[in-house]
């Protein structure tokens, strides 16, 4: 197992274009770490840069402490897995899987009985004679994992390597890979633009935006703690809700009350005085333009049962647009006035006379309300 540090590392080409900027990234040996993020926000730049596929444009690159800025990828031992196969299509499975192994020139035997052990470990004891394009792409992409595999390397880089699989194969395959890694025990990077397959899979999550880190946590603490909007918006699906307004601040001390009002044209947005206990830091001290986040799933249609009543929570009108049934769970889309964006609520059942146009009370736990001020920063 091995450690991986990158140490202020940017990557930046010809053009003036940045495509990582000054990140530092501490990966334990054996974790397994989600580079998460949206098109062009620098983690599959990242991926490679590790790998040794992109030159390092500045900072410091570490195995075990070992600097590999300048190490040839050959020489760095990892796996890789990318997006496509890349398998040879003139070649079985058996042949694949055993291609790493021709290169280092090992042994006949050595190479049958680790081509037979990875087959067991990714279910393709019964492919080992079909080629390519007998197979499944779920079939495929266990062939590439078996490939990288079976090289036992130092560190397994994932390339965004379900992207081509339907929802079903991608349940299944997110499963298969976490096994294997922990099976294996190498270091593993993920890099995918998809929020469930980081939140499933990944030891912790890099949340990155356009070449930079924005925050780093174990699954739980990205979701539940998002350090702005960005992180809050990203990870969810359906995404946080954010209401757009002003605070306003009266008193001090103990006397402080602090209001928000929706910013919208008609004057029926959202009014909710806010408890100290919702920002992240000391509450604001003075009127400003903010946001306001909360998931779907914490805005209810009734009050809060048993002990969660002690808490009082927050209350407002909003008009119901359309309403999706999932079967396990019912999706609300509604608008709190005319002009504002609409606000989505996650049920498990949705009373049958609520309907396209029906005014509703929605309620809202103040432990599950987020600020953040006009900048997007959690406050």
């Amino acid at each position: 197992m091995t450690r991986i540090t990158l140490t202020t590392i940017s990557k930046s080409y010809d053009n003036g274009f940045e495509a990582v900027n000054n990140i530092s990234l501490d990966i334990q040996s054996g974790e397994f770490v989600v580079l998460l993020g949206p098109s062009g926000c620098g983690k599959s730049t990242t991926l490679r840069m590790i790998a040794g596929l992109e030159e390092i444009s500045s900072g410091e690159l570490a195995f075990d402490g070992e600097r590999m800025n300048e190490t040839e990828p050959k020489d760095r031992d990892v796996g890789m897995v990318f997006q496509n196969y890349a398998l040879y299509p003139h070649l079985t499975v058996f042949e694949n899987l055993a291609f790493p192994l021709r290169l280092r020139r090992e042994d006949k035997a050595i190479v049958r009985k680790r081509v037979e052990e990875v087959a067991a470990m990714t279910g393709l004891s019964e492919l080992l004679d079909r080629k390519p394009k007998q197979l499944s792409g779920g079939q495929r992409q266990r062939v590439a994992l078996g490939r990288a595999v079976i090289r036992k390397p130092r560190v397994f880089l994932f390339d965004e390597p379900l992207s081509n699989l339907d929802a079903q194969l991608r349940t299944q395959m997110r499963s298969e890979i976490s096994r294997l890694q922990a099976l294996v025990g190498s270091t593993a990077v993920y890099v995918t633009h998809d929020q469930t397959e980081a939140m499933t899979m990944g030891d912790r999550i890099v949340v990155m935006r356009d070449g930079i880190i924005q925050q780093v946590g174990t699954p739980a603490e990205v979701y539940n703690n998002p350090v702005n909007q960005f992180v809050a918006g990203f990870l969810g699906s359906p995404s946080m809700n954010f209401i757009d307004g002003n605070i306003f601040v009266d008193g001090d001390g103990l006397q402080k009350l602090i209001r928000f009002r929706e910013r919208d044209d008609d004057g029926n947005g959202v009014v909710l005085t806010l408890p100290p206990q919702i920002f992240a830091g000391v509450p604001p001290s003075a009127n400003g333009s903010g946001l306001l986040g909360v998931r779907p799933e914490h805005v209810s249609l009734k009050p809060f049962d048993g002990a969660a009543q002690a808490v009082e929570p927050l209350t407002f009108h909003a008009t119901v647009q359309r309403r999706e049934y999932l079967g396990h769970e019912v999706l609300l889309h509604v608008r709190t006035s005319r002009t504002a964006l609409e606000k989505i609520i996650r049920a498990a059942s949705v009373p049958p006379d609520i309907r396209e146009g029906s005014t509703v009370k929605l309620f809202i736990h103040p432990r599950f309300l987020y600020a953040f001020d006009g900048e997007g920063r959690r406050i």
